[in-house]
């Protein structure tokens, strides 16, 4: 296991994940995801059927509400750029379906097709953020509450051209400002610019400093790793505490991986 920076991620070599894992390699990598946030696997060979039984094995997989997966796997939905596009599907950073009551817990990306150059995913560390902030501000966001929109421009105009249900562009959800991880019982700052519109009983004017304030906090250089695509490469995050953002930096060049998320539960 190599570290990808010093906050967050880590490299798995010689592991398959095509076929079964023992029970003890599950626990391993469980408690890896845990403490790195996010996992990199290389030449990897997945069909589609093992890309989910793969996913299968640290949790239930679940499909994405706003645009439809794969006919032989409705879990699995194509993240895809063709040449003629200049907008990439989610190209701001977010944590995944944050508009949803129960996000997904993880998600496992798989490349298949990638431009010659470009097209780096950034991964942002959550803990690392909200330990960041001064006691005074900790307290002032203690208590706090946010809204998250599918519809919020940032992120649903990365989705025009995929076709999203108009209906679920509505979907909405309010959940804590500092989320206390499920696992680890560490705390973390659970907004995003995609997503978080404003805070709870304010208006949008009132709670744009503070937001902006934070979006900027949680994606320093100093809390984020850069991961270089290769076909065959697979990264599974932790949805709860990071983020990711993936750079649009290969116009004129098609970019194909398969992403299937596994149900989460209410942040608290």
């Amino acid at each position: 296991m190599i570290p990808a920076s010093p906050c967050i991620g880590a490299e798995i070599s010689s592991l398959d994940l095509s076929t079964p894992l023992p029970k003890a390699v599950i626990s391993e990598l469980e408690l890896a995801l845990n403490e790195y946030l996010v996992l990199f696997f290389r030449d990897q060979e997945l069909t589609t059927l093992q890309h989910k039984q793969c996913a299968e094995q640290f949790g239930t997989p679940e499909p994405y509400p706003l645009v439809k997966g794969l006919d032989e796997c409705p879990e699995i939905v194509p993240i895809l750029k063709l040449p003629d596009e200049l907008v990439n599907f989610g190209g701001v950073w977010h944590s995944d379906t944050a508009y949803l009551q129960m996000p997904p817990r993880a998600a496992l990306l798989y490349a298949r097709e990638l431009p010659a150059v470009g097209g780096d995913t950034l991964f942002a560390n959550m803990y690392a953020a909200y330990d960041a902030l001064s006691d005074g501000m900790k307290n002032l966001l203690a208590d706090l509450k946010a809204v998250n929109e599918a519809g919020k421009p940032e992120i649903a105009d990365t989705r025009v051209h995929r076709n999203p249900d108009p209906a679920k562009q509505k979907l909405r959800a309010v959940h804590p400002v500092v989320r206390t991880h499920p696992d680890t019982g560490r705390k973390l700052l659970f907004v995003d610019r995609a997503h978080t519109t404003r805070f709870e009983n304010m208006t949008v004017a009132e709670s744009e400093g503070l937001l902006e304030y934070l979006f900027q906090l949680q994606v320093r250089s100093e809390f984020c790793c850069r991961f270089k695509w290769q076909k065959g490469s697979l990264a599974f995050w932790d949805n709860m505490a990071c983020q990711h953002y993936p750079l649009n930096d290969y116009h004129g060049q098609k970019r194909l991986l398969h992403r299937i998320s596994l149900k989460g539960e209410i942040p608290v």
